[in-house]
């Protein structure tokens, strides 16, 4: 089978404004989990290309950042008439909680902005405010060896001011179509509508989900592997300056070293070193070195995961 490229991330580019507590003013910067996978597994050596729609205010200094750290950009779509996404991001003291708005939305991915020819080793469906549909994502299916999802974006709900709460409102049917899953714990309990993590972790296998993660931000990630769970620890990062997107960095981590059928545990330890790495920097923007990732995450399968 002939790959266009390791993997695809599917989902719309955002401009994001974040307020961080120790900065003293804030900063809009690229955002969208569809940037922080892709350059995730871009520095893991992946083929990576993305499909996502943005409007005419998008900068070309963003595109042309991604494409200079050779992301295929062709089946992103530029259209002068829309706003890109926006979302404005404001943390507490100790940039545990978050507040998230919803301040511009870009029109939907439909099915004719999926390449014809697509094919991917791995799909990931990345959507930030319910880009995605399920047409789309059974479009996307044929296309994929592994097909992998982060449904926040099909969760999210916005008021009237763009305030974002969480409802389960995706359609359950895309479950039955993913081979690995990734979300937050609070995500994963809408959808499913357990409040219990390992009963939440059984409803998305029963849908025939082989793979399942669940991050947990200072606490690590959730593995669930056919049923087996395994806790991996979280990465000790130098500082944490801002934590935007660790979550989405740990899933392109992941899916870099999936593709090269690896041990799904020595995947998550990478996913775990790269998000260490990112929330070192502001936004996207550093992602360490393809070595030092490696070094981090042995440190956490060597010594805690394969004792």
């Amino acid at each position: 089978m002939l790959h266009a490229s390791d993997v695809t991330v599917v989902g719309h580019f955002t401009i994001d404004t974040i307020h961080l507590p120790r900065h003293s003013s804030t900063v809009t910067i690229l955002g969208g989990a569809a940037a922080y996978v892709s350059l995730a597994a871009r520095r893991l050596g992946a083929s990576v290309s993305v499909i996502s729609r943005v409007g005419g205010d998008f900068p070309e200094a963003y595109l042309w950042w991604l494409g200079a750290e050779g992301i295929d950009l062709s089946s992103v779509t530029k259209r002068d008439e829309e706003q890109t996404t926006r979302f404005k991001l404001e943390y507490s003291s100790d940039l545990a909680e978050r507040t998230l708005k919803l301040t511009s939305k870009a029109s939907a991915l439909d099915t004719c902005d999926l390449p014809q020819f697509l094919c991917a080793k791995a799909v990931h469906i990345a959507p930030v405010a319910g880009e995605v549909s399920y047409e789309a994502v059974e479009r996307l299916r044929a296309s994929a060896e592994v097909l992998s999802l982060d449904p926040q974006g099909l969760l999210r709900s916005f008021d009237e001011d763009g305030a974002v709460t969480l409802q389960a409102q995706s359609d359950p049917r895309i479950l039955s179509l993913i081979d690995v899953y990734k979300s937050s714990q609070d995500e994963l309990s809408a959808l499913t509508g357990h409040a219990d993590l390992r009963a939440s972790v059984k409803a998305v296998h029963d849908f025939g989900v082989e793979t399942v993660i669940v991050t947990l931000g200072a606490k690590g990630a959730l593995l669930s592997e056919n049923g087996v769970q395994y806790t991996i620890p979280a990465c000790r990062s130098r500082k944490v300056v801002d934590p935007t997107g660790a979550g989405d960095t740990f899933i392109g981590g992941f899916l870099a070293e999936y593709i090269r059928q690896k041990d799904p545990l020595w995947c998550a330890c990478v996913g775990s070193a790269a998000a260490s790495l990112v929330v070192e920097g502001v936004g996207p923007t550093f992602f360490g070195e393809k070595e030092e990732i490696y070094e981090r995450a042995r440190g956490i399968y060597e010594k805690e995961i394969k004792q």
